[in-house]
């Protein structure tokens, strides 16, 4: 009989939060069945190794990202409501998958020079390249400032929302949602075009 697919859940989850608080390195995966209350090679049911295991974390992570983010980028907003609905996004992922977002941030780099898991570096193209198109759209339409370096903006964009993962904590005073209003209030009076009278 092959596992549920609501205990690999909870495995996977278990996981990532190891992952994230020992880092990918230092993480066995006798101290990962040891966090799910089972033994190693009960692990082994489930998973071939560890890499299988933080390649199905990370994939399910930006799939789930980037299903919501092509449904936005469909809608065909305008560029500011664009930004304000992926960044509304980013925050819910967050929200959804924090330890997946630190095992993202701490690990792809290293993970990414790896065969296995080249589709984190092509992730990471898309991902920049989706940001640069919007805020390029946003200072063609007029909507953002002319004189807006984007590849700065991009960078000051990502890692302000993406390092919330180190802080945020779901069920805490602010949703994800209400996050993202404060934090986009702040980016875009920076870098909306001033209204003349």
């Amino acid at each position: 009989m092959s596992p549920s697919p609501e205990r690999r859940r909870e495995l996977l989850a278990t996981a990532a939060e190891v992952f994230a608080a020992q880092g990918y390195d230092a993480t066995s995966v006798r101290r990962i069945a040891d966090a799910a209350g089972m033994l190693a090679g009960s692990l082994y049911y489930h998973f071939d190794s560890k890499d299988s295991i933080v390649e199905e974390i990370l994939r399910g992570f930006l799939d789930e990202l980037w299903g919501r983010y092509d449904t936005v980028l469909a809608a065909g907003h305008e560029p500011r409501e664009t930004m304000r609905a992926l960044v509304t996004e980013s925050f819910r992922e967050i929200d959804r998958h924090g330890p997946a977002v630190a095992i993202y941030q701490k690990e792809s780099k290293a993970l990414a020079a790896r065969e296995r898991f080249a589709f984190l570096a092509a992730s990471q193209r898309k991902f920049e390249q989706t940001w640069l198109t919007t805020l390029q759209e946003g200072v063609a339409a007029g909507a953002f400032r002319a004189d807006l370096d984007i590849r700065l903006t991009y960078r000051f964009v990502r890692d302000t929302v993406w390092v919330a993962a180190s802080w945020y904590r779901p069920g805490g005073r602010h949703s994800p949602e209400e996050i993202a209003r404060e934090y986009l209030a702040m980016v875009l009076d920076g870098i909306a075009q001033p209204h003349h009278p």
